[in-house]
């Protein structure tokens, strides 16, 4: 006879509210008399009544040292719900119940945060693009006003100080969005400061376009959309990591500064000017590669803060518009005799 076979105690089934029940062998009064041979599954046990403990009015619960009330929660108790399933492993036992718990919460925890990171890169991407669109439009604005119009044409040309002062200025707006992090974090100092070195550049390269025929200013912008836009897929669908490339970009960049310093003083000719702006174009190509990537984030090693939209606008804008000035000298003089 199992333990479960036992006829249930009389009411209320307490110790210490029935004097008459005696658990585990012990026949209590009212019931039929057991055979003649029976041997209780378990030995008679002395009977112990229940401690007097204060109870609370509601259920009937007893207040002991420990006791909760339902509903209340251990302030330590999501801390150890991630080790109860291991401790109930090695103590015999396996509680799938807590284990679950303690998995799908720490499942949903690393969800979440993957799915917020991803919408956080998401916005960022979209805001560096919005501001990148707006400067390339302000920028071939400027350019069609300073080619179209034959007066502005001709007095840009014999009057340097418009690109040397717009130089100037870019300059000083440039190191200040560069190098100080205030400036550039800053609302709505950053966007005021980007805003006048977008208008700067804008007027050094319609200075600059002023010098060039007019088919091969519109050549030069198609063939830099073009390529920009076929360079900005590649670096969304490659799996090839561009970020590791800075250091060899770098040195890239000086040896064009060199080679552009140089020119200065030897003689130029058709071909030396092509060679040298079909490597100011590769390098550029390159740094779009790069500045995208590192827009990216991702699965990319090294990437931009969320926080640094206007870096990321100011060094996709530099690349395109550093790309377009030189694939628009490898036409001008490829036209040369």
């Amino acid at each position: 006879m199992n333990k479960q076979d036992q006829p249930p105690p009389p009411y209320p089934g307490a110790a210490g509210d029935n004097p008459g029940y005696n658990p585990y062998g012990q026949q209590p009064a009212g019931y039929p008399p057991q055979p003649a041979g029976y041997q209780p599954p378990y030995p008679p046990q002395p009977q112990q009544p229940y401690p007097q403990q204060p109870y609370q009015q509601q259920w009937g619960a007893p207040q002991q040292p420990g006791y909760q009330q339902f509903g209340q929660q251990q302030p330590n108790m999501m801390a150890a719900q991630s080790g109860m399933a291991q401790q109930a492993v090695h103590a015999g036992g396996y509680d799938s119940d807590v284990e679950n718990a303690a998995s799908a919460q720490n499942n949903a925890a690393a969800m979440g945060s993957s799915f917020g990171d991803k919408a956080i890169r998401r916005a960022f991407i979209k805001k560096v693009y919005g501001i990148l669109s707006v400067q390339l439009i302000v920028t071939m604005g400027i350019i069609a006003i300073f080619i179209y119009p034959p007066q502005i044409r001709e007095y840009v040309q014999r009057n340097q100080w418009v690109y040397w002062s717009s130089f100037g200025l870019m300059l000083a707006c440039m190191i200040s969005l560069v190098c100080c992090e205030g400036v550039r974090r800053k609302s709505p100092v950053n966007v005021i400061v980007l805003g006048v070195f977008t208008l700067c550049e804008g007027f050094m390269l319609g200075t600059v376009s002023a010098f060039y025929e007019q088919d091969a200013v519109i050549m030069a912008a198609g063939i830099t959309a073009a390529v920009t836009i076929g360079l900005t897929i590649f670096a969304f669908q490659t799996k090839w990591d561009f970020t590791t490339c800075g250091g060899m970009l770098c040195g890239l960049m000086v040896v064009l500064m060199l080679a552009g310093f140089l020119l200065i003083f030897l003689p130029k000719s058709k071909y030396t000017i092509i060679a040298y702006a079909s490597l100011g174009a590769f390098i550029f190509s390159m740094y779009i590669v790069y500045d995208t990537q590192l827009m990216m984030g991702g699965k990319h090693k090294y990437s931009l803060s969320p926080e640094e939209y206007i870096f990321a606008s100011l060094s996709l804008y530099l690349d395109v518009i550093n790309l377009f000035m030189y694939i628009l000298m490898i036409i001008g003089a490829a036209r040369s005799d």
